[in-house]
């Protein structure tokens, strides 16, 4: 708690005078940032652009979202049709980004935005009904203590402010590193939550080459500064994998670090990951084939792909291959007949086994081109 502490402290001095050591240089898009006042894009601070990879119509969810200004750029990229959440636990950044609001939805022409006060860690605690809660039942003794934490309870139960599987996108833009290690797996598993099925993360945050020293990590000024939280390069990746994340990727890496301390480089990535590999996995005689270039490669559940060859996957598997990120590394094979759902047998996926073309072709296939037209061989 003391070091979140620190990180209020510093965000919300920041929120009234620009400090530079809190970001690095990010080239945002400039007709997004036409709609934005000039108060809102000097006091927020970030390192990367999660908003390139949102599009229309999504529901949107900021992590640490301050000022604001990727929850202005992601209403603008989303539209009207879409909407976005902004969560913050400062006061000082909220009140900023509340008294912008209004400014922006007018430039936009739409009005889609709203911000909450939360911690990212915590996101079905709604801190501001939290507030109101103890300002009729202040908290003095013990007992008091062990109400206010039913109350929480309470609230995070019957009225949480991010719902199970409500968002299409969660974007955090510097954030997730100011997270104190014992609740970064709470964070991760927070940001899976929200998420609807099919949905996914896009993260910008800064990571380090080498793990922290337990001296620096104490550091508070590097701390509150996005420096000394960081989780390393791999683990940074590690982390959506081991809460349920399928299709983990570095869309961004920016290879010139931003800081280094004591020899270790500090440097902002942007990280993309997908929900949806949860149900049954059932046979359907489905078939993909791995184009290359790499002779085999393996995916988070353990299927290994051999290059060229038809490997049977399941059903799952196979809708999963055919999105982004996977569908323009394979080709696609489906049964000449397909399998009615009540018949498809359970698939096992550790097999790891080529699917025989007489599978998906059935004992009788004959098919001919008759006609392939002029550029027939």
């Amino acid at each position: 708690m003391k070091t979140e502490n620190a990180v209020k402290e510093r965000y919300a001095q920041a929120s009234h005078a620009v400090e530079a050591n809190l970001c690095c240089p990010v080239d945002y898009d400039p007709q997004f940032l036409k709609a934005i006042p000039t108060e809102v894009i000097e006091k927020d601070y970030g390192c990367g652009d999660p908003s390139k990879w949102l599009n229309p119509g999504e529901t949107v969810l900021d992590l640490g979202s301050g000022t604001g200004k990727i929850c202005f750029i992601a209403s603008q990229v989303v539209g009207p049709e879409g909407k976005v959440i902004g969560v913050d636990m400062t006061d000082d950044m909220l009140e900023v980004a509340n008294r912008n609001a209004p400014i922006v939805a007018k430039n936009i022409g739409h009005s889609n935005v709203e911000f909450v006060k939360g911690r990212i860690q915590d996101l079905k605690l709604d801190l501001q009904a939290f507030h109101e809660k103890l300002a009729t039942n202040p908290v003095s003794t013990v007992e008091d203590y062990l109400a206010s934490e039913v109350i929480a309870s309470e609230l995070r139960n019957e009225s949480p402010l991010i719902p199970d599987e409500s968002v299409d996108v969660v974007v955090s833009n510097c954030v997730l590193n100011l997270v104190e290690p014992h609740l970064k797996k709470q964070l991760f598993e927070e940001i899976f939550r929200v998420l609807k099925v099919g949905g996914r993360a896009v993260i910008s945050d800064i990571v380090s080459d080498e793990f922290i020293p337990e001296h620096l990590a104490k550091d508070e000024d590097l701390w509150s500064g996005c420096i000394s939280g960081s989780l390393t390069e791999s683990d940074f990746l590690k982390a959506f994998e081991d809460v349920g994340f399928y299709g983990v990727e570095l869309v961004k890496f920016e290879t010139e670090p931003w800081q280094t301390h004591e020899g270790i480089e500090f440097r902002s990535i942007t990280v993309q990951a997908f929900k949806g590999k949860e149900g049954p996995c059932l046979d359907h005689n489905q078939a993909v084939i791995y184009k290359g270039p790499f002779k085999e490669v393996s995916d988070d559940d353990g299927h290994r792909l051999f290059r060229g060859e038809r490997m049977a996957v399941c059903e799952k598997t196979f809708n999963i291959y055919s999105k982004a990120p996977y569908n323009e590394f394979f080709e696609f094979i489906e049964p000449l007949e397909k399998i009615p759902a009540k018949e498809a047998k359970t698939f096992d996926c550790r097999r790891n086994a080529i699917r025989q073309p007489a599978e998906t072709k059935g004992a009788d296939y004959v098919e001919t081109i008759t006609d392939c037209g002029p550029d027939c061989c």
